[in-house]
């Protein structure tokens, strides 16, 4: 039997960790962190057991403060990610991370799936569903992700087929990807070159679906092309669009139907 029960479309006592994952706050094991660190309120008062239960029509339950409701569903978000910032909630040494850039306050539990690089810009999802986020990151899943390269020296028809084929890197072969030389007059190019391309340079569209660390990068030096700027303008079914830099936007309902697919 489940610690949760229904009269007619009463919900009776659960548990608060339950309660916590259900309302979008953060997975199930997420939630429990947030119990045991004093975060989460009952009532007006710290509930840090984890056995602790309650009665979603009765009890008023918050996350540092902010109240939570059963009917606010799973939060899903992209933000335009600056350079300069790290992909994590918090840094030790008080570095900028993207944490400052979302609403954690609206949704305490919300975490990027998957990383970019500090000097990578472009798309990050963030979310509060644990088992998507899950999902989306196993490599059986392949989510393909599309990224904008500026790079130095003009690569090779030879090289780009060796790209596309996969390389060899320290960790082994690479999987095929998709890759193109961008024509500079291309709008996709000004992500990673504002003004215009630099003289001996040149723009490389490639998608992956594995998520290796630096691996774009890598991938391009391996065939002998330094990357100078990197920019992720689509991951999985989404695509960046007209998001300003450091903004975020709430996903449509028809782009959280087509990442809810991926369970």
């Amino acid at each position: 039997m489940t610690d949760e029960a229904m009269t007619g479309e009463r919900v009776v006592p659960m548990r608060l960790q339950r309660f916590l994952a259900r309302a979008g706050v953060a997975s199930r094991r997420g939630s429990e962190n947030l119990m045991t660190a004093g975060r989460v309120t009952v009532n007006g008062r710290v509930a840090s057991e984890l056995g602790t239960k309650v009665d979603p029509l009765v009890d008023e339950v918050a996350v540092d403060g902010v109240v939570v409701r059963l009917s606010e569903g799973f939060a899903y978000l992209m933000l335009n990610k600056p350079a300069g910032y790290l992909t994590t909630m918090s840094d030790p040494h008080g570095r900028p991370c993207v944490a400052s850039l979302v609403p954690t306050e609206r949704h305490p539990g919300l975490f990027p799936v998957g990383r970019l690089d500090a000097d990578t810009t472009g798309l990050l999802l963030f979310t509060t569903n644990g088992d998507l986020a899950h999902r989306m990151l196993h490599p059986s899943t392949h989510v393909w992700k599309h990224y904008v390269a500026l790079v130095r020296g003009i690569p090779t028809k030879r090289e780009l087929a060796a790209l596309a084929a996969g390389v060899t890197l320290d960790d082994g072969p690479t999987a095929p990807a998709r890759v193109e030389l961008l024509d500079a007059r291309d709008a996709t190019c000004r992500a990673v070159a504002p003004g215009r391309v630099p003289k001996g340079h040149a723009v490389v569209g490639i998608s992956i679906h594995e998520g290796r660390k630096h691996q774009v990068k890598l991938m391009l030096d391996a065939v002998g092309h330094e990357v100078v700027r990197l920019h992720r303008d689509a991951f999985g079914p989404l695509v960046l669009g007209d998001v300003a830099e450091g903004e975020w936007r709430d996903l449509t309902p028809a782009e959280r139907a087509e990442l809810e697919a991926l369970l």
